[in-house]
């Protein structure tokens, strides 16, 4: 299997993680944005939010277990009762503007009247797994601050609790899979792009029924859609070992006892479908397990016009995976 050590070599600093993306400044991908006068914590009083005056595109913070966290978020123009809110994850290397620029998310949530929080990951990225490295001693320190950050917005800008959903690229990606595995009850919904569950010594189980949908590029070369069961060592920071595509789907399966998946032939891609009969969430429809194999697509984000570099392979124009997603989420 490749690895990013297999690239053609440019003079630009690729970090060897999970995901890779590479790092683009603030200024430009985003609207100005305004910070809160305080830093709100998670024990915090509630500031008052998602009014019809507020701005729609802020970026704040959050101190979460003495750490000072940073977030962009996209209001809705809408302010009616409580949102949907999406918490969506950027690649490793990359950050939070990035991902907007790439996934355009919160274009497309915004006519469907959701929230969306762009979190930014600890020294660009996220602890996507259960093991304890020098540079993450503590591994569970990315999902409590998005547990702290989903209560936040419920409690400040009228998200609804109950419409609550994760979604990532690569190593952001597996982010929102170890919450969809591990945190099924705070959650409708999952989504990944060029994302796998971890494997190995940091090995993340799903623990609960919950709708996830990974979409999967055939050709990526930086984490083959097979998984990486035994990745090179980094110094800088451990690269995970991980399933493969359907094996991450396959565990959600499982751990919501879905039966034989379905599998039908779209035009550019493969999808396969396992119907879940357990939820975690009280009252839920079970929903599906959904996995999405585009037919040489890359280390990307299908449908997206945003590149970063052409070493991540091709970009599939077979589904828009913005849609999709959401499409998916908005059935939960």
């Amino acid at each position: 299997m490749r690895s990013l050590r297999d690239l053609p070599s440019r003079p630009r600093r690729w970090p060897g993680a999970l995901a890779l993306a590479l790092v683009l400044p603030l200024a430009g991908c985003a609207a100005e944005a305004e910070r809160p006068d305080a830093p709100p914590s998670a024990s915090a009083p509630a500031r008052s939010g998602g009014t019809a005056s507020a701005a729609p595109d802020v970026r704040a913070e959050l101190r979460v277990d003495g750490r000072t966290r940073e977030y962009l978020l996209h209001r809705p123009a809408s302010a009616d009762g409580p949102r949907p809110l999406v918490i969506a994850f950027h690649g490793r290397g990359s950050d939070a503007a990035e991902l907007r620029e790439q996934s355009r998310l919160e274009r497309a949530a915004g006519a469907r009247g959701m929230l969306v929080a762009y979190p930014e990951g600890i020294d660009s990225g996220w602890g996507a797994g259960t093991r304890e490295t020098p540079q993450r001693p503590d591994p569970g320190v990315d999902v409590r601050f998005t547990e702290a950050l989903i209560e936040h917005l419920v409690r400040t800008e009228h998200a609804d609790p109950e419409r609550v959903y994760v979604a990532g690229f690569s190593n952001g990606g597996s982010m929102a899979l170890r919450m969809a595995a591990e945190r099924p009850g705070l959650l409708a919904g999952a989504a990944s792009v060029a994302g796998q569950l971890p494997a190995g010594a940091a090995a993340v189980e799903p623990t609960g029924g919950i709708p996830v949908m990974v979409v999967y590029g055939a050709d990526d070369p930086v984490r083959p859609v097979g998984g990486w069961p035994s990745p090179p060592p980094d110094p800088k920071e451990p690269i995970l070992p991980s399933r493969s595509a359907r094996d991450t789907a396959e565990a959600f399966a499982e751990a919501g006892g879905a039966g034989e998946p379905v599998t039908e032939e779209e035009k550019g891609y493969d999808r396969t479908v396992w119907q879940l009969k357990d939820a975690s969430g009280p009252g839920r429809d079970p929903g599906d397990v959904r996995l999405l194999v585009v037919h040489g697509g890359g280390h990307t984000w299908p449908g997206s016009s945003f590149v970063p570099d052409a070493r991540l392979g091709p970009t599939s124009d077979a589904l828009d995976a913005t849609d999709t997603i959401l499409d998916f989420f908005a059935a939960r």
